[in-house]
């Protein structure tokens, strides 16, 4: 497995995907959270085809913390069921990677909550 993923969750709304991205971030178990507000999903459910409008939840993280991470975003979802992906980072800015390690290593040679040398909008 890679050391970096993003990790895809989607949940029934943006207030939800906040809550689970504040919770995770500040537990050092994802670097950055992102929400995007209003998607469309179509899925089976219960033997019937469902559309719904939902929030997606992006997280950076590391493979070591991934177990962890998932059991927090299952005990803080609503759903019963949560779409919960991991996809691995196979190359990207080293700095911002690091950066992903420090944060999820407890801060590491930076101070807890340091921006990103150079970014914002992470």
């Amino acid at each position: 497995m890679a050391d970096h993923l993003l990790v895809y969750i989607t949940t029934p709304n943006e207030e939800e995907a906040l809550r689970i991205g504040r919770a995770v971030v500040e537990r050092r178990l994802a670097a950055c959270a992102n929400v995007v507000p209003a998607i469309r999903s179509l899925y089976w459910w219960e033997g019937r085809l469902v559309e719904d409008g939902e929030a997606l939840l992006f997280l950076k993280t590391r493979a070591a913390v991934l177990q962890e991470l998932i059991q927090a975003v299952r005990e803080l979802h609503s759903y019963s069921v949560p779409c919960i992906t991991a996809f691995p980072i196979v190359g990207g800015n080293p700095d911002y990677l690091k950066w992903v390690t420090e944060e999820t290593a407890g801060g590491l040679n930076q101070e807890p909550g340091a921006e990103a040398p150079g970014l914002s909008g992470n």
